[in-house]
C-alpha cells in the first residue's frame, strides 16, 4: 500500500458541451504530484463539408460503466493520478465536441499513455453509436467500428 488516496476518476456522459479548462482544474486541483496533464478533445468533422451533423446514443448505465472500468484499469496500468473521461451524446455539429479525456501523472510518458489507452478502449468497447446526417438533408445508417481502432486497442494487449 502506498498510503496515496485513490486517483480521482471522473466519468460522465452528457448532451451539454463541456469545458475544458474547468475540467482539468477540477481533476488536478491540489495534486502537487502531477508533472503532467494530457488532454484529448475529439470534435465532431464535417467530413469535407458532406456531413452537417452526427448523431450519438450510447447505451445509459452501461457506457458509464464500461468508462469507468477503462478508466481505473489506466489509473492503475499507468500509475495516473486522475482521469476524467467526458462523452457526449445527441445531435452534434461539425467543429463542437465530442468526448474529452484528461489524464494527470508525475511524468509525461505515463500521461500521454493514459489517455491514449482510454481512447483506444472508448472507441472500441463502450456501448455508443454513430449515425451521420448530411449537408444535403438526407439521414446516413448507423457508423461501423472501423478496423483502424481494432488494431489501435491491440498494441495495449
Amino acid at each position: 500500500m502506498t498510503g496515496r488516496a485513490p486517483a480521482p476518476v471522473t466519468v460522465r456522459v452528457q448532451t451539454d458541451d463541456f469545458d475544458i479548462a474547468a475540467e482539468t482544474a477540477r481533476l488536478t486541483g491540489g495534486q502537487a504530484a502531477a508533472g503532467a496533464i494530457v488532454t484529448f478533445t475529439g470534435l465532431c468533422r464535417d467530413e469535407g463539408g458532406r456531413l452537417s451533423a452526427l448523431e450519438l446514443e450510447h447505451y445509459p448505465g452501461m457506457a458509464e460503466a464500461e468508462i469507468g472500468r477503462i478508466c481505473h484499469e489506466a489509473v492503475e496500468r499507468f500509475s495516473l493520478l486522475g482521469i476524467a473521461a467526458i462523452h457526449r451524446v445527441g445531435r452534434i455539429a461539425p467543429g463542437e465536441n465530442i468526448v474529452l479525456v484528461i489524464a494527470a501523472a508525475p511524468h509525461r510518458h505515463a500521461a500521454f499513455d493514459g489517455a491514449s489507452f482510454v481512447m483506444d478502449y472508448l472507441k472500441t468497447s463502450a456501448p455508443f453509436w454513430k449515425k451521420e446526417h448530411f449537408s444535403d438533408g438526407s439521414e446516413g445508417g448507423w457508423v461501423d467500428a472501423k478496423e483502424s481502432d481494432d488494431r489501435a486497442r491491440g498494441k495495449w494487449s
